[in-house]
């Protein structure tokens, strides 16, 4: 017996269901429908992706639509347009023996007047994303003032996208009696001040632990240096050949650009993110449906419609910002009972954020190591041995043989072993062999280990961070707040990870813990800007004036590399703070402050970052600007780059 026969459906939907395929219930369809079927009521739903919610909120609502009114009496909010057509598709699919239901999708992307032709027409479920939906509202094209149900997928990544006041919108503009059901897989307290605002006693139930991860997922973490992130996934990528994944970026030019290096490195790769039409995240998604490609580049917003089976990795390439997300990006594989992986490539810099993300999923992660070149050829070797084995011969060669079997004469066994086996191994002995070892990290025991036996590493005064000067500011178009990302971007920091940035107009100071000073030193140092080279240096002033062993004040610069000859015409502090800056072929320090300007003028308020600011001067600010050196040159001003 069906078990879904138990749960109090209709014949017309077991039917459906018997179509689908569907054997027996997940865990929150049985736990939803039968509570959903036998009362109108409330209910917060909090379950993983991939555990089956579609149908647990999907088949109730079809079951309780009245077919012969032809007026809208059910809503359902998705976070994106992908998912708000999965949804459509999935209940067109489950309702296909109810006569006369109509289910219309609204979202942006589309043309709106078909949309709203679609639903004068007679929908009885409107699935939309918010935004579009509230669009519609405002140009009175929807009347959502006599629905039934409202139904909330995702809603916490619906928050998280930005969409709070959309949603309080919405549902404001539905009736007070209506039935409210929220599906989750987190509950942060946007989720729950929804709930609270809009849903009156509502029934709750939980899928496993409250916000944990899937059972099915393992978890793992590869830590690399930071330059090695891009070299480590394709390493990853070849230890695993049968690798079928979604590879996570934060923003949709790390997305872009990732994929075309895959692409260009011969791995079957696509990108997938918001810049991409509508036509061409429809072709990315039908080709990684019929596996014609392998490793799918993925934003969290794009990826947020992916709904494919049998995906075995799921690749953290960079982590999220919210750590909550991590859980949605890893609900993308172990689905449906099957077993999953999620890994996540880790500098040391975020090493904390793992054991937060464990608090959060209620799972431990396995520390791994990058494979090396030897153990990736032996894999790669003994996949190709399998996949010869298995291999289905087609008769059709038959005709063929005679001349083949020539060609081969003389070959003994184990030769043509070697050489059919080279032709396809041939490629990757010859890459790995030339390759450096990127596993040499030492794993964080072993690092806890070392902290512990030579003791803490040197830090300054200024808070136990250090402190940085950077050739850029105002004059490159930034402010503190910009040059803080831009900073946190490129060195693939976290959002409290970069402090204290002080913005002048062709210079700026920023702090970091000790941890990040060789990263900082060696990305930015290799970093250019417009065409300009970035110069980054520590900073031996803490901004609080202190003095040296030998009494002296260290508020003078010196770079970490001073023992290194200086670029010509590059800058060269004084101190931070002091009035100018010199080069090396000026040895008189440039009086008077901006433009050229006398003294007289010093005692007025500086604008801080080519805007006045309210914020209390940061340490070692000065009211005189530098002189422009020969690096800059009198090129146009360089743009800041456009970030995501």
């Amino acid at each position: 017996m069906n078990k879904f026969e138990q749960l109090g459906l209709s014949e017309s939907l077991l039917k459906a269901i018997l179509d689908l395929g569907f054997e027996n219930p997940t865990e929150v369809q049985e736990k939803a429908i039968p509570l959903l079927l036998e009362k109108d009521t409330d209910m917060v739903a909090l379950a993983q992706t991939g555990t089956g919610k579609t149908a647990a909120f999907g088949f109730p609502v079809i079951q309780k639509i009245d077919a012969d009114n032809r007026n809208t009496q059910a809503l359902i909010l998705s976070p994106t347009r992908e998912l708000c057509l999965q949804i459509t598709n999935e209940i067109k699919n489950y309702s296909k023996y109810e006569k006369g239901i109509n289910v219309v999708a609204v979202y942006g992307g589309a043309s709106i007047t078909d949309q709203a032709r679609d639903i004068k027409r007679g929908a009885q479920i409107i699935v939309a994303t918010p935004g579009r939906m509230q669009d519609m509202i405002n140009r009175g094209l929807v009347n959502i003032s006599q629905i039934n149900y409202c139904i909330l997928d995702e809603a916490d990544e619906m928050l998280n996208m930005g969409f709070y006041e959309d949603i309080v919108n919405i549902l404001s503009t539905t009736p007070d009696d209506k039935s409210t059901w929220l599906f989750s897989a987190t509950m942060p307290a946007e989720v729950a001040r929804i709930g609270k605002q809009f849903m009156k006693d509502p029934i709750e139930i939980t899928v496993g632990a409250k916000n944990s991860g899937s059972a099915t997922v393992s978890h793992e973490f590869y830590l690399v240096n930071a330059r090695d992130r891009y070299e480590a996934l394709k390493r990853l990528a070849d230890a695993n050949p049968d690798i079928f994944s979604v590879v996570f970026c934060r923003t949709k030019r790390d997305t872009q650009a990732v994929a075309e290096k895959l692409i260009e490195d011969g791995y079957s790769a696509a990108a997938l993110h918001g810049d991409l039409s509508q036509a061409q995240r429809d072709g990315v998604m039908k080709s990684f449906r019929g596996r014609q490609i392998q490793m799918l580049v993925a934003t969290d917003v794009a990826a947020r419609g992916i709904d494919v089976d049998n995906i075995t990795h799921v690749v953290n390439y960079q982590l999220p910002d919210e750590i909550e997300t991590y859980n949605h990006r890893s609900g993308r594989t172990g689905r449906a009972g099957k077993l999953g992986t999620s890994i996540v490539i880790v500098t040391k810099s975020e090493l904390r954020k793992i054991s937060s993300i464990e608090r959060i999923i209620k799972q431990k992660f396995e520390e791994k190591t990058i494979p090396s070149g030897i153990e990736i050829c032996e894999i790669q070797l003994l996949h190709l041995a399998n996949k010869i084995k298995d291999t289905e011969v087609d008769h059709e060669i038959d005709n063929y043989l005679p001349a083949i079997n020539s060609v081969l004469e003389g070959l003994s066994k184990e030769e043509l072993i070697k050489k059919m086996v080279s032709v396809e191994f041939n490629r990757f002995i010859n890459y790995y062999k030339k390759t450096r070892d990127i596993s040499g990290q030492s794993s964080v025991s072993e690092r806890r280990d070392r902290d512990d036996r030579d003791g803490a590493p040197r830090e300054n005064n200024n808070g136990g961070a250090t402190r940085y000067f950077v050739n850029i500011g105002s004059r490159d178009n930034f402010d503190w707040m910009s040059l803080k990302d831009y900073l946190k971007e490129t060195l693939d920091l976290g959002r409290d990870d970069v402090f204290k940035v002080d913005v002048k107009e062709g210079f700026s100071f920023f702090n970091t813990d000790p941890e990040h000073t060789d990263k900082v030193m060696e990305v930015l140092n290799n970093v250019q800007l417009e065409g300009r080279r970035i110069n980054v240096e520590i900073s031996k002033n803490d901004g609080g004036g202190r003095r040296d062993h030998n009494g002296r004040s260290s508020g003078g610069f010196s770079g970490g590399r001073s023992s290194a000859p200086r670029r010509e015409g590059s800058f060269a502090p004084r101190k931070e703070g002091s009035g100018g800056f010199r080069s090396d072929r000026s040895s008189a320090p440039r009086e008077g402050g901006f433009g050229g300007r006398s003294d007289s003028r010093s005692a007025a308020p500086r604008r801080e970052g080519g805007f006045t600011s309210d914020r209390p001067r940061t340490e070692g600010s000065s009211d005189r600007a530098p002189r422009r050196s020969e690096s800059f040159g009198d090129s146009p001003r360089p743009r800041r780059p456009r970030k995501d």
